[in-house]
């Protein structure tokens, strides 16, 4: 469901080696598991299913399923580096019954009406442009009762970002749609989805983020340009002071969502 440009992926392998040593094998999004289990909290998981819609190198999907006891997940992506990143590190970890790993085309979800008792997302839904069609896909997907729960990435307001959020935007270089999560919740209730809750997470991420950048310009260095290349650390890390300065401002907005399909009516 993730829009992204036909030509070049935008989570290659050297992202992917990245951001990985960023944030942990199979991460492709900050927390770690840590923040994945503050997304699913309260919630049980066992023996349910599971579809994670922008799963990049599996390691959540997988997550789900070994931590959290779903009894199936799959993952799905637009792209295939990461696709194929997934599908390996579930082999080796002997889960590839309980996991499978999918790549289409952005677009419609290539499931049927009704096929997952949970919807999850991490940091992924800001790459779709159409929010509106997107939580409709997602209302479409779960089956009644089931629910969605996710974080993103967004932006505080919905007019014209700042000269310092445009600053971030160009630095990172992919195909951000960032929303305000009021217009996430208003997209969701369109959808149909009840008990919309919303939780931001920036004083959370503003503090990590300032640890990460110390990270990259310190101890991990080394380490790090040894695996993609100075240059690229280089650029990352100037990507970096851009954004802790949108998210000290407050205009950088991570956030959890959270919404029920109502149960079907007798």
């Amino acid at each position: 469901m993730i829009e992204t440009a036909d030509a070049e992926p935008e989570y290659d392998d050297t992202a992917i080696r990245f951001l990985e040593a960023l944030w942990g094998e199979g991460y492709l999004s900050p927390g770690g598991p840590d923040e994945v289990d503050r997304v699913v909290e309260g919630l049980s998981l066992a023996g349910k299913t599971i579809l994670d819609i922008g799963c990049g190198a599996g390691g959540i999907t997988l997550h789900l399923v070994e931590r959290h006891h779903a009894a199936h997940a799959t993952g799905f992506d637009v792209e295939w580096p990461v696709i194929e990143t997934a599908r390996r590190r579930a082999a080796a970890r002997n889960l590839g019954d309980r996991a499978r790993f999918i790549q289409a085309a952005p677009g419609p979800l290539p499931f049927a009406d009704g096929a997952f008792d949970i919807v999850f997302s991490k940091d992924a839904l800001l790459h779709v442009l159409d929010k509106d069609a997107l939580f409709a896909e997602i209302f479409r997907v779960l089956r009644p009762g089931g629910v969605f729960t996710a974080s993103n990435w967004m932006i505080s307001h919905d007019g014209e970002p700042s000269p310092q959020m445009r600053a971030y935007i160009a630095a990172e270089g992919l195909s951000f749609s960032m929303a305000s999560p009021s217009r996430y919740a208003e997209a969701m209730r369109a959808a149909g989805f009840a008990d919309v809750a919303v939780r931001d997470r920036n004083p959370w991420y503003r503090e990590v983020a300032r640890g990460e950048l110390e990270r990259l310009k310190g101890p991990l260095y080394a380490k790090v340009a040894a695996a993609v290349g100075g240059a690229y650390v280089d650029k990352n890390i100037r990507t970096w002071e851009a954004m802790q300065k949108v998210l000290d401002s407050g205009e950088h907005r991570p956030t959890h969502l959270r919404g029920w399909k109502p149960d079907a009516k007798g």
